[in-house]
């Protein structure tokens, strides 16, 4: 039987599909259809490092990486060398999630702030070698020539087709998030978060389920990088550096850690602040930085939280 609370969660999904299908079907305007686009593909990578710090506690700094290796797989797969791009999916998974089992092993042994710095180090190491290898990645000049995505006469280009299609596999990404935390694995993952010697004392694999989620989080940034690869249909480096690794931490804080909805929040808000604020790119930074500050200052727990907690007032001011 399902409990109430469950109940509860399978309806906010369905609403949460019901709302994303009828702006698709409802808006005409390309622009925004691309803007809601680029707010589910960021999901997706907001949704594979919550998973990782939220309920993990583990902090990475070089999850652009992860981003970038399965955007530039699936260019130079298809791209390139004429493969199939839904087989360069396949590849680019493949390939992200063996990079983190190889990245993850040592890494994930370390904490804090030794955790930070080395996953920055590799995110830095993947953006060197990018850019040095010219010759097969474009190098700072950038990837062109990526195929547009088909399935049989269906043809995903920017409009309607791709905003359903990233939208889809954002709704399966979410869905298999919730199921993952409501399974044993779970629950071993919040009781590393809260205390990892704890966890160890009553049998965890820590270390293991730690590189599990790693890899995990990496499959999702790569779908996401595929996605984001066959949208524009050019990359560079600029993409997928250090500073989008920051932006992507501050997308999980800001939205709220250990939610799957404040990955949402946090993506819709990060892709909408540099559209609503065009005019003050060169302050870009500085925006992103106070709007960090206030959330932190009178939502520590992010946005998700924080707007449940106005509500909750308010139904408690009116009774």
């Amino acid at each position: 039987m399902m409990t109430e609370k469950k109940k509860i969660i399978w309806i906010e999904y369905l609403g949460f599909i019901c709302a994303v299908s009828a702006f698709g079907l409802v808006t005409e305007n390309t622009y925004y259809l691309q803007i809601m686009t680029f707010i589910g593909i960021n999901t997706l990578l907001g949704l594979g490092l919550n998973m990782l710090m939220g309920y993990t506690g583990q902090v990475s700094l070089g999850h652009a990486a992860f981003y970038g290796i399965g955007a530039y797989t699936t260019a130079i797969l298809s791209g390139t060398y004429g493969i199939n791009p839904w087989l360069a999916l396949v590849c680019a998974v493949a390939a992200a999630v063996l990079i983190a089992f190889i990245v993850g092993l040592p890494t994930l042994r370390l904490s804090g702030y030794y955790l930070a710095m080395g996953t920055l180090g590799f995110g830095m190491i993947v953006n060197i070698v990018i850019r040095e290898c010219a010759h097969v990645t474009g190098g700072a000049s950038g990837f062109v020539g990526i195929p547009v995505l088909e399935a049989g006469s269906l043809v995903f280009m920017a409009g309607p087709s791709y905003y359903f299609l990233v939208w889809a596999t954002v709704c399966v990404a979410m869905i298999i998030c919730r199921r993952l935390l409501d399974s044993r694995t779970g629950r071993a993952l919040r009781a590393i978060h809260d205390g990892e010697k704890a966890a160890v004392a009553i049998g965890i694999n820590t270390h293991f389920l730690k590189l599990e989620i790693f890899m995990f989080s990496a499959a999702l940034s790569a779908i996401a990088g595929f996605l984001y690869a066959h949208f524009v249909l050019f990359i560079s480096p600029e993409s997928f550096g250090f500073m989008f690794s920051i932006k992507i931490v501050t997308m999980v804080v800001i939205g709220g850690m250990a939610s799957v909805w404040g990955a949402v929040l946090g993506a819709a808000v990060l892709t909408l602040l540099p559209e609503v604020l065009h005019g003050f790119a060169e302050y870009e930074m500085i925006i992103f930085g106070t709007v960090l500050m206030v959330v932190m200052i009178f939502m520590p727990q992010g946005l998700n939280r924080g707007i449940m907690d106005m509500i909750r007032t308010a139904r408690r001011a009116k009774a």
